[in-house]
This record gives C-alpha cells, sequence and structure tokens, in this order.
C-alpha cells in the first residue's frame, strides 16, 4: 500500500470516528429524554452525573473534530506527520551520539592511562639525575659514583626514544577518538534542523490561530512569523527572543 493509500484510510478512519461519536450522543440524547420522563425516582444527582459526562465526551469530540479540520484546511496535518514520524529517528540520531561520544571518551580514557606511566617514569628519571649532576658539580661524588652517574645517564638517555614514541602513539590515540565530531556534528546539525522545523510550524500555526482580542495585544510584526528569507526584514520572527517575546505576549 503506497504512503497516499495510507494516508487516505487514516483520514477515512478519523472522519468515522469523529461521525461515530457526533451520532452517539445524537442517539442517547432520546433515550435519556424517555427514561427521565417515564422514571420518576431518578435522583437529580446521578441525572446531573450522567448529563455532565456526556456534555464532556461530546465537548472532546467536537473539539477534536475542529482541530483536526483546522490543521487539514490550514495544512498543518501533514507537517505534523512528517514531525511524529521523523522524532523515532531522531531518538536513533541521539543515541548514536552518545554512543560515539563514550566511545571516544574510554579510548581517550585508556590512551592516557598507558602514556601517564611513561612520563612519570622518564619526570622521575630526570629528577634523579639532575640531583646526582648538581652534585657532581658540587664535587660531592667520588670516581666510582661518577663512573655510575654516567652509567644511568647513559641508560635514561637510551630510554627516552622508546617512552616518547610510546607516548606519541598514546597521543595519536586520543586525537584519532575525536574523529567522531565529524559524524556526530552531521547528525546534530540534523537534530538541530529538525527541531527548528518543528518550532516553525508550531509558532506559524500557533500565530494562524491566535484569537482576535489576543491579536490586539501582540506586536504586529511578531504575527508575520518565520520567513525563508529574513535578510533585511525587521517585521518578522527571525530569532529565538523574538519568539519568547510572541509567546509572552500571547500568555504561554
Amino acid at each position: 500500500m503506497s504512503n497516499t493509500s495510507q494516508d487516505q484510510g487514516d483520514s477515512e478512519d478519523l472522519e468515522a470516528l469523529f461521525d461515530s461519536i457526533v451520532m452517539a450522543n445524537k442517539e442517547a440524547a432520546a433515550p435519556a429524554v424517555e427514561a427521565a420522563s417515564e422514571s420518576a425516582d431518578v435522583t437529580t444527582t446521578s441525572t446531573t452525573v450522567e448529563e455532565g459526562g456526556s456534555s464532556v465526551f461530546s465537548s472532546l469530540g467536537h473539539m477534536t473534530r475542529n482541530l483536526h479540520n483546522t490543521l487539514r484546511e490550514l495544512g498543518y496535518d501533514k507537517s505534523i506527520e512528517t514531525a511524529v514520524a521523523a522524532i523515532p529517528d531522531t531518538r536513533d540520531r541521539l543515541n548514536y551520539i552518545a554512543a560515539m561520544t563514550e566511545k571516544a571518551a574510554e579510548r581517550a580514557l585508556s590512551a592516557t592511562e598507558v602514556a601517564q606511566p611513561l612520563q612519570e617514569k622518564m619526570e622521575a628519571g630526570a629528577i634523579s639525575l639532575t640531583g646526582k649532576w648538581d652534585r657532581m658539580f658540587a664535587k660531592q661524588l667520588s670516581m666510582d659514583e661518577f663512573k655510575q652517574l654516567v652509567t644511568e645517564t647513559r641508560a635514561y638517555l637510551g630510554e627516552v626514544p622508546s617512552h616518547t614514541k610510546a607516548t606519541n602513539a598514546q597521543l595519536m590515540e586520543i586525537m584519532m577518538a575525536q574523529d567522531f565530531q565529524d559524524l556526530t556534528g552531521q547528525v546534530i546539525k540534523k537534530v538541530i534542523d529538525l527541531a527548528q522545523q518543528v518550532e516553525r510550524q508550531l509558532l506559524q500555526l500557533l500565530i494562524e490561530t491566535t484569537p482576535p482580542e489576543k491579536r490586539n495585544e501582540v506586536n504586529t510584526g511578531l504575527l508575520n512569523g518565520p520567513v525563508v528569507n529574513a535578510t533585511g526584514r525587521s517585521d518578522i520572527v527571525t530569532n529565538q527572543k523574538q519568539v519568547d517575546d510572541l509567546l509572552d505576549s500571547l500568555g504561554f
């Protein structure tokens, strides 16, 4: 079944639901009057509760019908369907971002744990040798101690290249772990675009359905709503502050 057929089926189902609600209330109205005339012992409280429940149900049905018709007339029913259909995809995108971020953090932490001991060992060796060389220049070492110092220094210098190479490898691992930003950046942009699209649609719907008495209290420029190209225009909603101002002026 094509998407068009599916949409038509959904619309027909909604139409049938609304019609059944209206007809059910009309059919229930006549028996309710007859029952009231034949059963004089029915309490006023019980009758009021039943009528109240029926009234609320009927009101909800008519409100839903009016909202459905209004959305369809304004062309927002398809936009809302598109937004609702995109929500699961957005959730998957956010889960992907969270997973990639967590993976990158784990890689960076693991690389740091490997590189840190190497750096600490090089630091400790340098501090130890510096102290001994200071003693040597102060003429506080014997000939045997001096020979031992030379041997230790040579061994230390021989270890430095391997330690720095290993450290550089871990630094490269940390850098490569940040490649997730290219992928997640694209995903985040799509999520933001979707959120902005939904916001624009809801804002336009709010503007279209603003009661006349409220329109007099709102800056007319804000009621023009968002546009595709806002360059050089000051009579439209172009940023979040203006959106906030519009919502505040409407009492939201």
